[in-house]
């Protein structure tokens, strides 16, 4: 495992669960713990229960099964491709790169390679997204209409002097919240609704520069966004609009997304990730399903009906379906591909920001 700090911490904690929740799975074990900087690594290695540990990612991926890269987004590529070359299995944090150059070496690598590669897009499993997934592909809201799909996060509004961190380095990181945040949106609305065909897109930076950290007295520019807004075109005749930001007060880590056919409708947001609202012909208004039913999705993984399961538990269930291919030799989605077609429209909808909004073709 590349990286430690807060999506290490979501991974491992999923490892610890799998045996409690999903005991058919195969036993893993952790081995290696890659990071920078020794004494912290050492730290989280011990929290983690990883065997051991290294600065060197070369030296882990040649001696491992599975590679799960949580690192920062320019340092996806290299260690990806050289474990799947190896016939390593991979999973690779979202975005699958900070570029569409680096996604397309990624998803080549994943082509010529047996291993499962699979991006970390979480988002794909919770169970009312799962829900919501069934009802469209059971025709229940009939032809999809609109996708509306916002990611909301306020930390820069509460933060105005927040400092210089990779995050917003082009180089590094290649997307500020539309990369970051917004690349959930797109791959929920391919994942719902479908591929896009068409988008048009606005980036925004309202704070141009920010302090150093580690250096006194110095800024530097940013140069990704802080917002984004985009409207698309799906190839199934679908419009959507596209939405993310990390400068709105009052929104902690808002994701919602709605949908409307020509049957029906549903609205999900993730601060209420235990229900999800549906409108379908003969109702007069949205009713408030909750997902907490022995048949609803996961639902016979976890607690007695009514008890409520978190966001950590996504995790759990996306390495459910990640070990399961591994051992099986199935499928799992979404892979690299579904990575590469999410850098795609992330590129695109930037390149029509370049040229004042012009509708990009994908």
């Amino acid at each position: 495992m590349l990286g430690y700090t807060f999506m290490g911490t979501a991974h491992s904690n999923a490892l610890d669960r799998l045996p409690m929740f999903f005991p058919e799975l195969p036993e893993t074990e952790r081995y290696v713990l890659v990071g920078r900087r020794e004494e912290p690594l050492a730290e989280a290695a011990d929290r983690f229960d990883f065997e051991t540990t290294t600065t060197d990612w070369e030296d882990a991926v040649d001696d491992v099964d599975v590679f799960c890269n949580l690192g920062p987004n320019y340092m996806h590529v290299e260690p990806s491709i050289a474990a799947l070359e190896n016939g390593v299995h991979v999973l690779s944090e979202k975005p699958l790169a900070a570029s569409v150059e680096g996604a397309e070496r990624m998803a080549e690598a994943a082509r010529q390679s047996d291993a499962v590669a699979a991006t970390g897009f979480n988002y794909r499993f919770v169970p009312a997204i799962q829900y919501a997934k069934d009802l469209i592909d059971a025709g229940e809201l009939g032809d999809i209409r609109h996708f509306t799909g916002r990611y909301m996060q306020g930390h820069l509004a509460r933060n105005p002097d927040a400092g210089w961190s990779w995050r917003v380095s082009k180089e590094k990181a290649g997307a500020g919240a539309l990369g970051d945040i917004g690349s959930h949106t797109i791959d929920l609305a391919r994942f719902l609704v479908g591929d896009f065909e068409r988008v048009s897109g606005n980036c925004r930076t309202f704070v141009e520069e920010r302090p150093v950290p580690w250096k006194d007295d110095e800024m530097r520019e940013i140069e990704v966004d802080d917002a984004y807004s985009a409207q698309v075109d799906f190839e199934n005749g679908a419009m959507g609009v596209l939405e993310a930001t990390r400068a709105a007060f009052g929104e902690r880590n808002n994701n919602y997304v709605e949908i409307h056919g020509t049957k029906g409708s549903l609205k999900f947001e993730l601060e209420r990730l235990n229900e999800i609202k549906v409108s379908l012909e003969d109702d007069r208004g949205y009713r408030r399903v909750l997902m907490n039913e022995h048949d609803d999705p996961y639902g016979d993984r976890w607690w007695p009906p009514g008890h409520n399961i978190g966001w950590e538990h996504t995790f759990v269930h996306e390495y459910a379906s990640f070990l399961s291919a591994i051992e099986e030799g199935g499928e799992h989605r979404p892979d690299f591909e579904d990575g590469l077609a999410v850098q795609r429209v992330i590129d695109a909808i930037q390149r029509s920001d370049e040229d004042d909004g012009r509708r990009i073709e994908l």
